[in-house]
């Protein structure tokens, strides 16, 4: 019915809004560094110089603070990856509403923490980063089940969502320019802050109390309703006949054994080869034990997947993380140019969410066009979803290839080009992780899956400090050699 569809419309685009304004804004840090750095964060570990500047920081020696502001990121990274696997279980047992409730809470004190900050107080930055990302990558969580709702479109709602993930990071970006003119810090934050409100009312009215299933029943509804009123959009008589349902309410697979959506697995191997529910030891039209996590877990496949992430992730981390002391080193000192680079890469992050759909259009392709479609055999739709998603991560490993060129090559002028590589490869890379993962798993082990991979990723992102701090020591800021 048309209050149902302006409902599972209001839903996903007020959760475009909520990823695109608030999930992932500490990766803008580059911005939020230069007004941190402009009210004397750290600035207790700058050196004197010999020949002090106007600017004190431009004076000195601040390697140091660099590397502080370095670590802040680095732990707030990490822990934006390596909480997720918990989050993810709790999501996964307690259902969307519990998970909300608690990643309001921390985005919340983190938003309250940097608020009352002082330059005094800088180190309050290290749990303020960590909540604010723990609390973003807890929304989009709850958020990449929205896909469900719209069949056709499942893959790329996901990969839309985390490209907006990925455009909040110019959310810092307009903090320093409001900041540029004479709007405070504290002020901003405390802004931030009172969008928990909305935020809380999105969880009571537009998300489900537990989780959003796939394929969609036909009388699906969620949220909180009035009294008296059907759980269903429609009533029995306005449903439509079996066959005949609306493209949103018609899986695109028939029911999947153990879990629609994701690869059918047999306990720890892989791939079945097209059994039935009934050869599979299920009575008709019941679905057999679900797959163990374990062994979805332990799988070659999951393996491979996290080694593709954790790398890509790393590489993406580390030029983040030197930003700003690149552009300071390739600018010789110029606090202008380095301005107006910043602003670039800012701006570059606001086309994430343009860019993640090419990816999801990549992976839903088959479902398109006027070939034959394997709905009759749902073993053959899940191969060649997995078709589709291998396409999607060769293409963003060669993106990721081409963003590395370009972030090696030591001119200024270069690094506009790689703003435009990084953002469209992040993009891809982030929106591909999650569509894989629904795709080729179970779905009641998302969240779980989805969680392990970031946790296990954010690992092999600690190898980012060590890094950062060769570029700021024996390097004397100069990325090069560490971005070849």
């Amino acid at each position: 019915g048309g209050a149902g569809l302006a409902k599972r419309l209001g839903t996903l685009l007020s959760g475009l809004l909520e990823c695109g304004a608030f999930c992932g804004i500490i990766f803008g840090w580059a911005s939020l560094v230069f007004v941190l750095k402009d009210l004397g964060y750290f600035e207790g570990l700058c050196q004197p110089s010999a020949t002090p500047g106007p600017n004190f920081t431009l004076g000195s020696d601040c390697s140091e603070q660099d590397e502080q502001f370095s670590l802040v990121f680095t732990i707030g990274s990490f822990m934006n990856n390596f909480m997720t696997f918990p989050m993810g279980v709790v999501f996964d047992r307690f259902g969307t509403m519990a998970a909300r409730l608690i990643a309001i809470s921390l985005y919340t004190g983190g938003t309250l923490l940097v608020a009352f900050s002082t330059p005094e107080t800088a180190v309050l930055l290290f749990p303020a980063m960590s909540m604010l990302s723990v609390g973003g990558i807890f929304l989009i969580l709850t958020n990449m089940q929205v896909g469900n709702l719209f069949g056709n479109y499942r893959s790329i709602l996901i990969t839309l969502y985390n490209g907006a993930f990925d455009s909040s990071s110019a959310v810092f970006l307009i903090v320093k320019l409001l900041y540029e003119h004479g709007l405070s810090l504290r002020a901003m934050f405390l802004f931030l802050a009172a969008c928990s409100a909305w935020h809380l009312l999105r969880t009571l009215f537009l998300m489900p109390r537990t989780h959003i299933p796939y394929p969609l029943p036909p009388d699906y509804d969620y949220g909180l309703r009035c009294r008296g009123r059907s759980r269903s959009y429609r009533t029995y008589k306005d449903k439509p006949p079996p066959g005949e349902a609306g493209p949103e309410e018609t899986p695109l697979e028939p029911p999947i054994p153990r879990g629609a959506g994701g690869i059918i697995w047999s306990a720890g191997v892989g791939l079945t080869h097209g059994e039935g529910p009934e050869e599979a030891g299920a009575a008709p039209g019941e679905d057999p034990p679900g797959t163990p996590f374990r062994a979805c877990a332990c799988s070659w496949l999951f393996a491979w997947h996290v080694a593709w992430l954790s790398a890509m992730q790393l590489r993406h981390y580390l030029f983040i993380g030197t930003l700003n002391p690149q552009l300071e080193h390739l600018a010789r000192g110029d606090h202008g140019l380095v301005s107006t680079y910043t602003n670039a890469f800012a701006f570059t992050q606001l086309c994430g969410v343009l860019c993640a759909p090419w990816n999801g259009l990549i992976l839903d392709r088959h479902k398109r066009g006027k070939g034959p479609r394997p709905e009759g055999n749902w073993a053959l739709a899940a191969l060649a979803d997995l078709r589709s998603a291998v396409l999607s991560l060769v293409v963003t490993v060669a993106q990721c290839l081409l963003f590395s060129v370009f972030a090696a090559v030591p001119v200024l002028p270069v690094q506009f080009g790689t703003f435009v590589l990084q953002v469209i490869s992040r993009s891809f890379l982030y929106g591909g992780n999650a569509a894989f993962l629904a795709i080729a798993f179970p779905p009641q082990h998302f969240g779980k899956l989805y969680g392990l991979a970031m946790a296990l990723s954010a690992l092999v992102a600690l190898l980012q400090y060590p890094c950062v701090a060769l570029v700021q020591g024996p390097l004397h800021g100069d990325p090069f050699y560490v971005s070849v």
